[in-house]
């Protein structure tokens, strides 16, 4: 068992950290208040390659391990949950959904190279109105038509929607058959039919634009199809089940990023004539939560290993997105407090990371979705 990171994972890790706090701590506060996203850094970040890092040279990724891909949003994290969530959603869900495809090698080249290197970007259309938790309660249909799909239906909550240039979207073929007929495409932005609908204003994350997208005969190449029908539930687990690990690094940074301020503060505030830190039931609550921190690490590594080694990861990744996230929340809310008046001002960030942090218990699969994960695998 070996807890250092390599050369290539701390070369990784230290150009995400350079590029947050040099490219996206400026105007952080601002984006986050007018929901814009920071659509030049995000290209600008990928022509270092860097959201293909998982995926093989073949299809145009850099061919580098899970773990430094999930470092990178971590790092990103600790300064812009938004940007680390449409990072883990262009590279997890959308490129997840490509690479653990069973389509052709040219196929998910086509799709995937441009995305490795920011030249395009991905989104993941799985959730509906009517299918949260329950994947199984779609009603997106595609009809097949000659050599084609025509897709009618509308999908909500899409990181990366107005924005993407690509959108995987899992669909029903026979509505009879359920998710035994789940079929996935991709589909490309501009396809006539292929719209942004209603774009949310959030709580959190709100730089990171999300959205509904609707299809209305769509008519999509039957070469798109990723996943043959009956093929696109079991893609669209697998899928998720990487994107949990991105999420639970999303939720690391946050924690990280917000305990870092709160330390920093701590030891800059005095009252009673001496640095807060000097308070021990105050100094004894930061211990705590580094705890907390240290062991939520610890089982998001293993989680991204497991997958990077092509160990059974499921579980992992549960428990790591469930614990990571459950950290933010935690660590988030107690850094506003600890700050006291001031957390709850915008300037000092907190209050924007505990908004985010919220978010992470909640999406590609809540946090009691994940508990049904992981008890289901306790008593077979």
């Amino acid at each position: 068992m070996n807890f250092t990171l390599t050369q290539d994972q701390q070369q990784i890790q230290q150009l995400a950290r350079t590029f947050a706090e040099k490219e996206l701590l400026p105007g952080v506060r601002e984006r986050d208040e007018k929901s814009e996203f920071p659509l030049e850094a995000f290209r600008k970040l990928g022509k270092t390659g860097i959201y293909g890092l998982p995926y093989s040279t073949e299809v145009g990724g850099l061919g580098g391990s899970y773990l430094s891909y999930i470092l990178a949003v971590e790092e990103l994290s600790k300064v812009d949950a938004s940007f680390g969530i449409a990072f883990s959603v262009d590279t997890s869900l959308y490129g997840g959904s490509i690479m653990n495809s069973s389509a052709p090698e040219a196929i998910k080249k086509k799709f995937l190279a441009p995305i490795t290197y920011g030249e395009k970007i991905g989104s993941f259309g799985l959730t509906e109105h009517t299918a949260g938790s329950d994947a199984g309660g779609q009603r997106t249909v595609a009809v097949k038509d000659g050599d084609s799909y025509i897709i009618n239906g509308s999908k909500c909550f899409n990181t990366n929607g107005p924005l993407a240039d690509y959108t995987v979207i899992y669909c029903l073929t026979d509505p009879a058959l359920g998710t035994k007929g789940m079929a996935a495409f991709v589909v490309e932005k501009g396809t006539p039919g292929f719209t942004v609908g209603k774009v949310e204003n959030k709580m959190g994350i709100r730089s990171a634009l999300v959205s509904d997208m609707h299809l209305e005969n769509v008519r999509v190449p039957a070469e798109n199809m990723i996943a043959q029908p009956g093929e696109g539930f079991k893609l669209a687990m697998k899928t998720l089940d990487g994107g949990r690990i991105g999420v639970a690094a999303q939720g690391l940074g946050i924690a990280k990023g917000a305990f870092e301020i709160t330390r920093k503060y701590m030891m800059e505030r005095e009252q009673f004539g001496k640095p807060i830190c000097k308070q021990q039931y105050l100094a004894f609550k930061m211990a705590e939560l580094q705890t907390k921190i240290q062991a939520a690490e610890l089982l998001l590594y293993k989680a991204a290993t497991c997958k990077e080694e092509g160990q059974p990861y499921t579980v992992p990744a549960a428990m790591a997105k469930m614990t990571c996230t459950n950290v933010a929340m935690e660590v988030t809310t107690e850094a506003v407090q600890l700050l006291g008046g001031n957390g709850y001002m915008k300037d000092y960030h907190v209050e924007r990371m505990m908004r985010d942090a919220k978010i992470t218990q909640i999406y590609e699969g809540t946090n009691e979705i994940q508990k049904l994960v992981i008890s289901g695998q306790l008593f077979r």
